[in-house]
């Protein structure tokens, strides 16, 4: 019965992926018309799939050994409790991270359950979060510098049917780091050990489903919520968020394609003008990163409490 209860809860958080960090792989493709609601969508099945089965394991290895030895009681509060804390943001509109959630949510279970945590590997994890959103905003930069340099004398109509099939590559690979990063980080309280082919197969469905359904509020909020992006600057934030989180994929860190690409598409708009950062939104989705992880922590901590004495 637990183990269909943590399962029912890794649905659900694959599904609330699909609403919101299909805006970050398809969003500003969709916000700027590049592409429709329904074909990301059957991209994003193909390759977060993709990126889950061939590159996954070494998040999940992360998250589940390293940071906190998981058991099957440890894994269905920390799911439940990321699960409804991710749907609830979500609804509001704006994008939080979910490995924050889940990280944050799984430490909190661990440390009430006195099972073996790692401080050590939740400080590397929290310096990718901080690093992250700087070496996208540094790419992405460099990008829109080369992009700028390398069009100087083009006709204006075929250097944007240029950036506008760049955009659609980066959305790509970024597709392929959600299943590889954000998937796997979800699966991984309830993959120790197993074949986890299956539960990927039924996660990327489910997060098809989200993001077909429910996109589209979020994808708004990234596209013309933190600045007017055109398609220079947003294959420049796109590209250097899907660098950086393949990067770090490589490294077994599970951190945010939210904050990678919020940090690069900050960064092109302070580039290009500080009047054309919108920092009202960008506060608010700061508030969101910072109260997540705590909030899940706190929850999760209680939540395990009243499991062992119940």
């Amino acid at each position: 019965m637990i183990e269909l209860i943590s399962l029912i809860a890794f649905l659900l958080i694959a599904f609330s992926i699909g609403s919101n960090d299909t805006s970050n792989a398809f969003g500003i493709c969709i916000g700027c018309r590049i592409l429709s609601v329904k074909k990301a969508t059957i991209l994003l099945f193909v390759f977060v799939l993709l990126g889950v089965s061939l590159q996954g394991d070494r998040v999940i290895k992360t998250v589940s050994h390293e940071l906190v030895a998981t058991t099957i009681q440890i894994s269905a509060v920390a799911l439940v409790i990321s699960a409804v804390l991710i749907v609830l943001t979500n609804l509001r509109g704006f994008p939080v991270s979910t490995h924050q959630v889940i990280v944050g949510s799984l430490f909190g279970s661990g440390v009430a359950f006195g099972t073996s945590v790692s401080f050590e590997t939740l400080s590397w994890i929290i310096l990718s979060w901080l690093l992250s959103p700087f070496i996208s905003g540094f790419l992405a930069v460099i990008l829109f510098l080369l992009i700028e340099e390398l069009l100087k004398g083009h006709n204006v109509l075929k250097a944007e049917k240029f950036l506008r099939s760049l955009m659609l590559l980066s959305a790509i690979l970024i597709a392929y780091n959600m299943g590889a990063n954000e998937l796997a980080t979800a699966i991984a309280p309830i993959a120790v050990g197993k074949d986890y082919f299956f539960t990927a197969l039924l996660g990327a469905l489910s997060t098809s489903i989200g993001a077909f359904l429910l996109s589209k509020r979020i994808a708004e909020t990234l596209c013309k919520g933190i600045t007017i992006l055109d398609p220079k600057s947003g294959f420049s934030a796109h590209f250097g968020a899907g660098m950086t989180v393949y990067i770090f994929t490589i490294l077994g860190m599970p951190v945010s394609t939210t904050y990678s690409l919020v940090g690069g598409i900050s960064a092109v708009g302070l580039y290009k003008g500080v009047k054309a950062v919108k920092f009202g939104t960008l506060k608010k989705i700061a508030l969101n990163w910072i109260f997540a992880p705590f909030l899940a922590f706190i929850l999760s901590s209680i939540a395990s409490k009243l499991y062992l004495g119940a």
